[in-house]
């Protein structure tokens, strides 16, 4: 049987968005080998737990939307996009849940930000820089993430130091929250790509870039077989 995915509708507002979007992190985790389960935005408390309870994973989405800074307690900087509540109490049900049953959570751009944010970790709001984070979909390869050799997201790729990422955010993890560490960077300017969790007995993974628009690199596709395996688990 293959392990039920959890995946929040990315946004609440605007259709187009998930539309393009869900399909390609449902696509990555079939082939991964697991069944993905969307979350919607517009239920009660009770019914999105209910819905989360069957699946044996979380799989948070990248977004358009800002985490709201009076989160991670600052004021919102004049580039910071506005927040979007339901999608974030969503994710925080949903961690908070993954947190008690020690489910897998995979975060991926938006979903590592708010991941760090549920952690009490801040963000740096916008990213100043020579490197272009912001180079979008079209771009296959945006520059390099640095992987921490001790880290478990090196295991996963591959104990590979240096891989090629997109690159599509231009908010990244300030102060890193509790129980969690740093993975990758990006070696040109320190900006952070990954963190993961330290318990060695709950898989935590949230990176930058977005494995779920290049599932034909091995590498890539290792993250999601990665969740679908301690999801099986």
């Amino acid at each position: 049987m293959r392990p039920r995915i959890a995946i929040p509708l990315p946004l609440s507002d605007n259709r187009e968005y998930v539309e393009r979007s869900l399909p390609q992190y449902e696509e990555a985790v079939r082939i991964a080998g697991g069944e993905a389960v969307r979350i919607p935005l517009d239920r009660d408390a009770g019914e999105v737990l209910k819905i989360a309870q069957s699946c044996q994973a979380v799989l948070l989405p990248g977004a358009s939307a800002d985490v709201d800074p009076a989160k991670y307690g600052q004021t919102r900087h004049e580039k910071t996009a506005s927040s979007d509540e339901k999608r974030d109490a969503v994710d925080e049900l949903l961690l908070a849940q993954a947190y008690e049953q020690r489910k897998p959570v995979l975060g991926i751009c938006y979903g590592a930000q708010l991941l760090n944010v549920y952690c009490r970790g801040s963000l740096v709001q916008h990213i100043e820089s020579k490197v272009n984070h912001e180079a979008g979909r079209a771009v296959q390869v945006a520059h390099q993430a640095a992987i921490d050799p001790s880290s478990r997201l090196a295991e996963i790729v591959g104990r590979q130091t240096l891989i090629p990422v997109n690159s599509s955010h231009h908010q990244g993890v300030d102060r890193v929250g509790d129980g969690l560490r740093v993975a990758a960077r990006c070696p040109d300017d320190g900006v952070i790509e990954a963190i993961e969790g330290t318990s060695p007995d709950h898989f935590l993974i949230a990176v930058q870039w977005h494995p779920e628009r290049s599932i034909d690199d091995e590498r890539s596709l290792a993250i999601f077989r990665a969740l679908v395996r301690a999801a099986r688990g």
